[in-house]
């Protein structure tokens, strides 16, 4: 056995003794463990490590669940795994400036009661670091229950599959967990990618999410930053729910089946830069959300661009594209409500507009919907008079009079031209 002035070398459990190297001040103390029936060897080498080690595991299979209760670094590399076979939480982690990387973690309990996790961060873990990590077939991947600043970064997460999607955890779980910072991930499968609830500046960052029912889930949780993430086939892509002060950047959503932004009791957050693609139902349903603010966005190819209701108020859309979407935006009220900022309005791709003296603003005012849009949804079966000469009158008299028009969504300053990228650009 080489020396190492870096930290404990742990060999598997499967071999009947142990070699443990223990670092203590540049000294390197041999340690030898029986891998007797009934001992947790890796557990062992946790409770006699000081704080500030580093332990290292080689390949092999390691028997959670295990408990650290002390500072230090728990480390390993291809084919080092730490197995739960399927009873409670993996790892538990209950003691600040803890760092796991590298590992397999796997086989969680499986009771959404007792929290059964991969790894299980607690209220006493401050400044806890889970990276390049692969955790699979845990109920909860990694659940941040407390800590502050706490990091996840750069794992790999594989969620259940065994049962009905909402019966399943989640890939990160958050609880009341200032600063935390989850960035870089790649999860699928389980329920939700994050979901985080009652919580305060938080970042969610650069994750890339597939097959799950929400990417990213909000619950009052205020102040925080959802950027630069990618859900892909997921059931709806960002569900922000009753929080305030978001800033929500430079996501992409592609072939959601439902939503690709859904805002519920959102208020006083910005949302830029975002691309949604292809959403089956909605690009954007926008619901009991006042003073937001949507620049930059990319809504395209969905059923419905936005749809807008239950009395949201003083939001402010303005430079964002709506391309190709069947109905570009659904609401239902009685309200005019203005979508354009500053002499600037939107792009609408069915916005058949001329531009006489080259301002890059078409010379009227767009209407997305008109009174037939609004019977249709009031009362379905009239589209099968869709294309009978009165709703054929109608959309006439309201062209020729717009002070027909029953309230709804004025752009008064539509673009000519698309400010965000087009699909084609994106695919690229």
């Amino acid at each position: 056995m080489s020396n190492h002035s870096t930290g404990i070398f742990l060999r598997p459990a499967a071999i009947r003794r142990i070699v443990i190297g223990l670092i203590l001040v540049s000294v390197v103390l041999p340690v030898l463990v029986a891998a007797e029936e009934g001992l947790n060897t890796l557990q062992n080498a946790i409770d006699k490590a000081q704080p500030g080690a580093r332990l290292v595991l080689d390949a092999g299979v390691y028997r959670g669940s295990v408990s650290i209760d002390k500072p230090l670094i728990l480390e390993g590399g291809e084919g080092s795994i730490i197995d739960g076979n399927g009873s409670g939480r993996v790892i538990t982690v209950n003691a600040a400036n803890v760092e796991i990387r590298g590992l397999t973690i796997r086989n969680s309990g499986d009771s959404l009661a007792t929290e059964d996790s991969g790894i299980f961060v607690t209220e006493a873990a401050e400044n806890a670091l889970i990276e390049l990590n692969h955790l699979e077939g845990n109920l909860i991947g990694v659940y941040l229950k407390g800590p502050v600043n706490a990091r996840v970064r750069k794992n790999t997460i594989y969620g259940s599959r065994n049962r009905h999607m909402n019966e399943r955890g989640n890939g990160v779980h958050i609880w009341n967990s200032p600063g935390a910072i989850v960035e870089d991930n790649r999860l699928r499968y389980g329920r939700d990618g994050i979901f985080v609830t009652s919580s305060r500046n938080n970042i969610f960052r650069n994750n890339h999410f597939q097959d799950m029912r929400f990417a990213i889930h909000y619950m009052y949780t205020n102040h925080s930053e959802v950027s630069g993430n990618v859900s892909i086939g997921n059931h709806s892509a960002f569900a922000l729910m009753y929080s305030d002060n978001l800033q929500v950047f430079g996501n992409s959503t592609d072939a959601a089946r439902d939503r690709g932004l859904f805002l519920n009791f959102v208020n006083y957050s910005s949302f830029r830069e975002n691309t949604v693609l292809g959403s089956t139902e909605k690009c954007v349903f926008i619901y009991n959300a006042n003073f937001n603010t949507f620049d930059g966005n990319h809504f395209e190819a969905c059923d419905i661009g936005i749809h807008f209701t239950a009395g949201s108020e003083k939001n402010v859309i303005s430079g964002n594209s709506f391309i190709d979407n069947r109905t570009q935006v659904k609401y239902v009220g009685t309200r005019y409500i203005e979508w354009s900022a500053n002499g600037q309005g939107n792009f609408w791709s069915d916005n058949l507009a001329y531009d006489m003296n080259n301002d890059g603003i078409a010379d009227r005012p767009y209407h997305p919907n008109d009174m037939v849009d609004q019977i249709i949804w009031r009362h379905p079966l009239a589209k099968l008079l869709l294309n009978s000469p009165a709703t054929q009158l109608l959309r006439w008299a309201q062209s020729e009079f717009p002070s027909l028009y029953p309230g709804g969504v004025t752009d008064s300053a539509p673009l000519m031209d698309s400010p965000t990228m087009t699909l084609s650009q994106y695919e690229k």
